[in-house]
């Protein structure tokens, strides 16, 4: 079975930095595209970043987030800088069972369960 994992989540101030980890189980993602998106109530859940063996970014991340991950860990990370309160919301890491570059959720297929990242002002 396999299972997605994250933390590092919590209450930060604005300006703010926060690490989240994922930590994969049941299978090993090596090269696949692993990914983190978003979700605030009521909104759809939003793309933020992925990696194959390199990182891309969506427009809200692109200067302030960084993807990164370690193979041997079956791990990947997100750093988050310069935190706004609109970066307020679930951060969700998701994998693939293949690779490609994909930033909406259906192309997805293993989810974690989700780490809260509050930023307060």
């Amino acid at each position: 079975q396999v299972q997605l994992v994250e933390s590092g989540g919590g209450l930060v101030q604005v300006g703010g930095s926060v690490r989240l980890s994922c930590v994969a189980s049941g299978r090993t993602f090596g090269g696949n595209t692993m990914a983190w998106f978003r979700q605030v109530p009521g909104k759809e859940r939003e793309f933020v970043g992925g990696i194959t063996s390199t990182p891309w970014y969506s427009d809200i991340a692109k200067g302030r987030f960084t993807i990164s991950r370690d193979n041997g860990k079956n791990t990947i990370y997100l750093q988050m800088d310069f935190l706004r309160p609109e970066d307020t919301a679930a951060y969700y890491c998701a994998g693939r069972g293949g690779g490609g570059i994909y930033t909406t959720p259906q192309w997805y297929d293993y989810w974690g369960q989700g780490t809260q990242v509050t930023v307060s002002s």
